[in-house]
């Protein structure tokens, strides 16, 4: 056990133990705590060198974040003077899963719009819009969910009332982008420029983290506090926990145990494997390696067993839990710290670059093409009820309905493989959709995930292309019962979200991996013939 810093790690398990202490042992005699403390960007490989030269600003966070906070205040309170009391977050991946974090440990309110489902802004546009205020975060400034909210909330303020629709809006972004220039041109309250040498999925604790949290209500200094506590130990060859993190995930990844299941067990933090989600797996999950992480959510949950392929990494303290897993407990903000820390470790000791992310764009230019062309014309090879079934004929067979085509998915998943369940759904409207990825995990061995679309595509889809080839993906749609136009678009919120799947769907097959499209006509009455069928 490693403990310092308010963090506190245990390896447990013959086979974890060694891991551990082999990938330690190489990264002290390699002095790589004192190299990365000191921000030595050769730490990944000559390959890796410019990127990691221009993305280790995180390591100063806990520090130079700290000259945001007397700005926050004054803006919120001048907020709140105002009446505008409900924060809208209108970012995507690593500029609103720290945020999400944050406010729902805090039970902060906060509203996360990350999606380009058209039923969900609808009712986000509708929620106390006379007290809303946006921030938009986005670090290139063109992400184009983000763009397409705040065009949204802009003709929604004007079609308020609202004199100047931009003293509604604040906005984090790197210096110089698209979304800088737009903000001070459409005279944005407030513009945050955030730090261009952190990398978005490592950016919890600055400006992209600490804005929308510090603006819907939360002391954001404690996160500070506590992340500058673990700060001195991270150039320490004993006695930091960090490091310790980073070599059990990269030592156990070297050694098979390359799904990092990530359960919570009492940590009191609200939602934190879906930030270590894609921190994990957009840092590894690229040129055939990397780590899986499996968000399970308690110990209870089917799939939080370790064994085979599976690294059980457990968030609070586990009582009476038996060998083999790790364990991490810690306040959030040197959670966070330390979990940054520890997975550019972990590529370090799997021969990953932990800072670049080759496979992301690839969707969203398949998206962009599919846009200017149109909707691909597809027709369902079965209809089941509510469902219509979209598959390889080599999956389906002889299957008649969606129970068949289920089982003979699972059957497809190659081995030490998972399954991707991908949800271009409504979070809210369609939660249920959730409840799928317990209900096939109760019928599987592997790992199953599950993400919302479009948010995965900026999370774990950096993984499934270029992560090790042995993933089978159910993608699931829904019919749009009333579309919502983009202003200033010649496309919808409902074309946006289908081109985003048809671009995810062709990256996929492009790759020949085992993949079924289930289009739910009915929403309501197909997600429960779907989990009837899963269960």
């Amino acid at each position: 056990m490693s403990s310092a810093g308010g963090i506190a790690v245990t390896v447990t398990g013959a086979q974890l133990v060694a891991a551990h202490k082999a990938a330690l042992a190489g990264l002290v005699d390699d002095g790589v705590p004192t190299a990365l403390a000191t921000k030595d960007p050769t730490l990944w490989g000559p390959h890796a060198r410019d990127e990691a030269s221009i993305r280790l600003g995180w390591l100063d966070a806990p520090a130079a974040s700290r000259e945001l906070l007397t700005r926050l205040e004054a803006l919120r309170e001048q907020l709140t003077a105002e009446g505008l009391d409900h924060i809208v977050l209108a970012g995507m991946g690593g500029s609103s899963l720290a945020p999400e974090v944050i406010c729902n440990t805090a039970g902060v309110a906060l509203t996360v719009l990350d999606t380009t489902d058209p039923g969900q802004v609808r009712a986000a546009l509708a929620d106390r819009l006379d007290r809303t205020l946006v921030v938009v975060s986005s670090k290139s400034g063109g992400t184009i969910e983000t763009d397409s909210h705040r065009r949204a909330y802009t003709q929604a303020f004007r079609d308020a009332g609202v004199a100047d629709p931009g003293r509604r809006f604040v906005t984090v972004t790197d210096p110089g982008s698209p979304l800088e220039e737009t903000a001070r041109a459409e005279g944005f309250r407030e513009v945050f420029l955030a730090d261009p040498n952190v990398g978005g999925r490592y950016s919890a604790l600055t400006a992209f983290g600490l804005v929308p949290s510090a603006l819907a209500g939360v002391d954001v200094t404690a996160l500070l506090d506590d992340a500058a506590a673990l700060t001195p130990v991270l150039a320490c060859d004993v006695d930091n926990p960090a490091l310790e993190l980073g070599a059990v995930l990269g030592g156990a990844g070297d050694e098979g145990l390359d799904k990092l299941v990530l359960a919570d067990a009492g940590s009191g933090i609200a939602g934190f494997g879906d930030w270590a989600e894609q921190l994990v797996a957009e840092s590894t999950g690229k040129q055939g390696n990397g780590l899986l992480p499996v968000v399970v959510g308690d110990l209870k949950a089917p799939g939080a067993d370790p064994g085979g392929d599976r690294h059980l990494v457990v968030l609070g303290r586990a009582a009476d839990l038996g060998d083999p897993h790790t364990g991490v407990t810690g306040p959030l903000g040197a959670q966070f710290l330390a979990w940054e820390y520890a997975t550019a470790v972990a590529g370090r000791v799997m021969g990953i670059d932990p800072f670049d992310q080759p496979n992301v764009t690839e969707s969203k230019e398949n998206t962009a093409r599919i846009l200017s062309a149109g909707l691909p014309e597809e027709s369902p090879v079965l209809v089941d009820g509510a469902v219509e079934i979209y598959a390889d004929p080599r999956i389906v067979g002889d299957t008649q309905g969606v129970s068949g085509l289920l089982d003979a998915l699972l059957d497809a998943i190659p081995d030490r493989g998972y399954l991707a369940v991908m949800a271009y759904l409504d979070r809210h409207a369609d939660s249920a959709a959730a409840g799928l990825r317990d209900a096939l995990a109760a019928r599987t061995g592997r790992p199953v995930t599950f993400g919302w679309g479009p948010r995965f595509l900026h999370s774990t889809g950096q993984y499934h292309k270029g992560g090790p080839p042995v993933g089978a993906f159910l993608q699931v749609t829904g019919a749009v019962a009333q579309d919502l136009p983009i202003p200033g678009r010649e496309y919808t919120f409902g074309t946006l979200q289908a081109a985003q799947a048809a671009g995810d769907r062709e990256a996929l097959a492009q790759r020949d991996r085992p993949l079924v499209h289930l289009h739910l006509t009915d929403r309501a009455e197909g997600l429960r013939q779907l989990l009837q069928a899963a269960r």
